[in-house]
C-alpha cells in the first residue's frame, strides 16, 4: 500500500528517509508459518492444544504449570499469549481500559465471482467494509460482525457482509482465515514483574485501525528479544531489562490513544463527520500528514536516550549501503550492535556483541540489535560510555580507537 490512512484519511509514507515507504499486506497464516519455520531451526518444541493453568516465580526461576505436560522450569517467562493472556492473568499485571463497544470481523478470503467494481489496487476504507488487496487473488476483508465475541465466523456471514458491500455479483470462494474483534482499548499497567514479562497483544490491545498491531507486536518482541539474550547469557549491565517497560510502553500509549481518535471519526453522527472534515484539512498540511504518518507507520519512534542531542539518537538507523556494497539492514538480522563509521580509522571488538561496518556517513554509530541509534558523534569518551550503558563495556570488550581528520 504506497500510503496509509488515518480512520479513513490518506497519510503519504514517502517523506521517511527509507527504501520501503510503504505498507505491505501479508496473510496471517504467512506469518504465523514464517515464524514457526524459524523456530523450528533451532529444535524449540511447541506444545499445542496444552492451557497454562499455574504460574510461580521465585528469585532464581519460574515455574510454569501447563496441563498435560510436566511442570516447566525457565529463568524468565515471557507472555506473547494475545489478548487473553493467561500469563497477564496468573501474574498479576493490571490491564486497565475499557471494554469493546463495537464487534467487527476479518476474513482472508478469495472469490469465485468478482465484479469490476472489486479491483486489485489499495483503497481507503468505506462505509461497507474494508477490502484489502493482499496477493494472488486474496483480499482481506473487515466488515461490522454479527456474531458473538470468540465464535467462529461463518462462510455465510462473509458473503452477507461481502453483497452489503459490493452487491449479489459478487461471490466468495474460499476463506483462509477468519476473526473477531473489538474495539476495546486496554494497556498493561507494566510490562514486568520479576522474572515474567509480556509482549504483543497480552500487554495492549486496541482497534486495528492502520495496520498498527502487527508492528507493535513485533518492535515489542525485537526491543525485548535482544536484551533479555543478554540478561540470560550475564553480560547485560544492570537496569538493561528494565528499559523495555521504559521505552516500549509509551509507543503503545500512544497507539492505544490514536486508535481511539480514528474510531470516533468513523462515527456516521453529523457532529462528528463536522469534526473529521476538520481533520482531513489539517492533514492536507505537510507538517500534519508526517507527524501522523510517523506514529501510524512506526518510523517516527524515538526513545528517550542518554548521551546528548544527536538528531537520530534514539531513532532508528536508516539503511545505507555499506563500503562492501552490502546494505547496513542485513547486518541487523544477527542480533548483535552495529559500529558505522568512516572517519573512525580503527575500532575493534573481539566478543562478537558489536560488529565494526564502513559506510559513507557524516558521524559514527551505534545501534542496538534492535536497529535503534543509542550513539552518535566522533569522541571516544563518550562511546565509550554509550558501550557501557548498553553493552557492559570496558569489561566485556576490548577496543583500540584512532580518530581520524
Amino acid at each position: 500500500m504506497p500510503s496509509g490512512h488515518f480512520g479513513g484519511i490518506r497519510l503519504d509514507y514517502s517523506v521517511f528517509d527509507t527504501a520501503f515507504p510503504f505498507q505491505i499486506g501479508v496473510e496471517q497464516a504467512d506469518v504465523e508459518r514464517f515464524l514457526e519455520e524459524h523456530l523450528a531451526t533451532y529444535d524449540i518444541p511447541v506444545l499445542r492444544g496444552r492451557q497454562l493453568t499455574g504460574l510461580s516465580q521465585t528469585a532464581e526461576k519460574v515455574i510454569a504449570i501447563v496441563d498435560g505436560h510436566p511442570d516447566i522450569s525457565a529463568k524468565y517467562v515471557v507472555g506473547a499469549d494475545g489478548a487473553h493472556s493467561a500469563v497477564r492473568k496468573l501474574t498479576g499485571f493490571g490491564f486497565p481500559g475499557r471494554d469493546a463497544r463495537i464487534q467487527l470481523a476479518v476474513a482472508d478470503l478469495t472469490f469465485s465471482q468478482r465484479p469490476a467494481g472489486i479491483s486489485d489496487q489499495w483503497e481507503l476504507p468505506t462505509t461497507g467494509g474494508y477490502l484489502l488487496p493482499l496477493r494472488d487473488g486474496v483480499h482481506r476483508f473487515l466488515f461490522g460482525g454479527s456474531g458473538a465475541p470468540q465464535t467462529p465466523v461463518p462462510i455465510e456471514e462473509v458473503q452477507e457482509a461481502i453483497t452489503a458491500a459490493y452487491g449479489p455479483e459478487a461471490v466468495v470462494g474460499e476463506v483462509r482465515w477468519a476473526s473477531r474483534f473489538g474495539d476495546a482499548s486496554r494497556q498493561a499497567d507494566r510490562y514486568r514483574i520479576g522474572r515474567v514479562l509480556l509482549a504483543g497483544d497480552a500487554a495492549h490491545i486496541h482497534l486495528p485501525a492502520g495496520g498498527q498491531g502487527m508492528n507493535l507486536g513485533l518492535q515489542d518482541a525485537f526491543n525485548l528479544g535482544w536484551k533479555l539474550a543478554a540478561t540470560v547469557a550475564g553480560w547485560a549491565p544492570p537496569g538493561l531489562l528494565d528499559t523495555y517497560h521504559h521505552e516500549r510502553h509509551p509507543v503503545a500509549a500512544a497507539v492505544l490513544a490514536n486508535t481511539r481518535a480514528q474510531g470516533v471519526l468513523t462515527v456516521p453522527d453529523p457532529d462528528i463527520q463536522a469534526l473529521r472534515a476538520m481533520v482531513t484539512d489539517l492533514l492536507a498540511d505537510p507538517a500534519a500528514n508526517r507527524r501522523l504518518a510517523g506514529e501510524i507507520s512506526g518510523l517516527d519512534i524515538q526513545y528517550r536516550m542518554p548521551g546528548g542531542d544527536a538528531e537520530l539518537l534514539g531513532r532508528r538507523m536508516p539503511d545505507r549501503t555499506l563500503a562492501d556494497g552490502s546494505q547496513l539492514a542485513d547486518h541487523c538480522r544477527l542480533g548483535r550492535a552495529l559500529f558505522v563509521s568512516d572517519g573512525w580509522k580503527e575500532r575493534s571488538y573481539d566478543d562478537g556483541r558489536i560488529d565494526p561496518l564502513t559506510a559513507a556517513v557524516d558521524t559514527a554509530f551505534l545501534v542496538r540489535p534492535d536497529g535503534y541509534v543509542c550513539w552518535a558523534g566522533d569522541r571516544a569518551e563518550s562511546l565509550s560510555a554509550a558501550e557501557r550503558h548498553w553493552f557492559g563495556a570496558p569489561q566485556h570488550m576490548r577496543s583500540t580507537v584512532h580518530i581520524g581528520s
